[in-house]
């Protein structure tokens, strides 16, 4: 298992869309990464040093990383995405204090 630090610019006026499709458990459904996706997604925070950026810790088996994602999802709402491999929940620790996302998750 691979886990990896993920910052992306999202399409703000494409939120409340992914904010949707979140809600409805369309993506925690697709295979075989929707429920780390989902999860990652949820948990996202605001990077405070790069407006307009996301951040999250996502596990992911793919090479490059998040291809199957970033075809599915990502590259619809996220464009600029990079990633730095982590350790498992080490992502998460370094961006915990960082301001969500999504203000109801």
């Amino acid at each position: 298992m691979a886990y990896y630090l993920v910052k992306a610019k999202y399409h703000e006026n494409l939120l409340a869309e992914l904010r949707k499709r979140l809600d409805s458990g369309e993506i925690k459904k697709m295979t075989p990464f929707g429920q780390a996706l989902q999860y990652g997604l949820d948990h996202a925070r605001l990077d405070p040093n790069d407006n307009g950026v996301a951040v999250w810790e996502e596990e992911d088996y793919c090479t490059p990383p998040l291809a199957q994602e970033r075809a599915a999802v990502l590259d619809t709402y996220f464009t600029d995405l990079r990633v730095e491999r982590v350790q498992e929940g080490k992502g998460w620790e370094r961006i915990e204090s960082l301001p969500r996302l999504w203000r109801t998750k």
